[in-house]
């Protein structure tokens, strides 16, 4: 017993000095996951011309990680080791869920800019050889044109009428627009308004080089989609089945929902289904 004590003290001493040691990462990386993420969803929201204060952000993050959390865990009551179980992780995921999904959205509206430059260049360019300048140029696409080509370069007219330069204002746009077809026209029209050239011959070919790139993109999609579709479709298989057992034969699937080792098993099986769909997701993602 005294062993047992023993072990108990050397295993408390042992987590206190690591923790004082480590002090600074440790709350380093507690900011950042709570402070940090914030923060992070708050400034993509802003790129996206999307204003919501940080405070409902924070709550909201923490509604759907410990709200949901304890939610689950009551309603596995009083099954307590399934109650801990997948109460902690719907508690993760609620937290860790909100920045990739902003980051897809984010990620949908710059493809979908991307899509408009090709039409946006072109009128910009058409404007230009009828003797239009960059800035009026630009005006005729925040005229013409829908968001989200309209609202950035509606931006970088305004910035432009504050007394930024229109390079600087071109390099604000790419840093809100993470893409190389915008790095490549922002580098292009800064390049050629210093040395000078013909700019609206560079942006008709600008529009073609993104035009056949989209392409590319869009017949990878239709070929990969495939691939992805058949993956789902194996990781319901699992769910499908053990539902079909349940209802055709309960006592046989009792095992699995009521003991220690069945809800085991039903971890392991989500985490093999989570890891099997990520690697799928790495298999067909082909960059251009």
């Amino acid at each position: 017993m005294e062993l047992k004590y023993l072990g108990y003290l050397i295993f408390t001493l042992s987590v206190f000095y690591i923790s004082y040691q480590y002090s600074k990462k440790i709350l380093d990386w507690l900011k950042y996951q709570s402070i940090g993420t914030r923060d992070y969803i708050v400034d993509k929201l802003s790129q996206m011309f999307i204003e919501i204060p940080p405070q409902r952000i924070l709550l909201a993050l923490l509604s759907l990680s410990i709200g949901l959390g304890l939610i689950v865990f009551v309603l596995f009551l009083p099954q307590l080791f399934p109650a801990v179980i997948f109460g902690i992780i719907v508690a993760i995921l609620g937290w860790k869920l909100p920045k990739p999904v902003v980051n897809f959205i984010y990620k949908k509206r710059v493809e979908k800019f991307v899509l408009q430059m090709v039409d946006g260049l072109s009128l910009m360019s058409n404007g230009m050889k009828s003797g239009l300048s960059v800035v009026q140029s630009l005006s005729l696409i925040v005229t013409e044109m829908p968001n989200p080509i309209k609202q950035e370069f509606n931006l970088v007219l305004n910035e432009n009428k504050l007394g930024i330069s229109l390079e600087e204002a071109f390099t604000n746009l790419s840093k809100r627009i993470v893409s190389d077809d915008v790095e490549m026209f922002v580098t292009a029209v800064n390049i050629l308004k210093e040395t000078g050239g013909n700019l609206a011959e560079t942006l008709d070919t600008i529009s073609s080089t993104i035009r056949e790139r989209v392409k590319v993109e869009k017949k990878i999609s239709a070929m990969t989609a495939q691939g992805l579709y058949q993956g789902i479709l194996v990781m319901c298989i699992p769910p499908l089945l053990g539902t079909f057992f349940y209802f055709s034969d309960p006592n046989f699937m009792l095992p699995l929902f009521t003991t220690t080792i069945g809800w085991g098993l039903i971890l392991i099986i989500i985490l093999l289904e989570l890891i099997g769909f990520f690697v799928i997701l790495k298999i067909i993602k082909i960059e251009v």
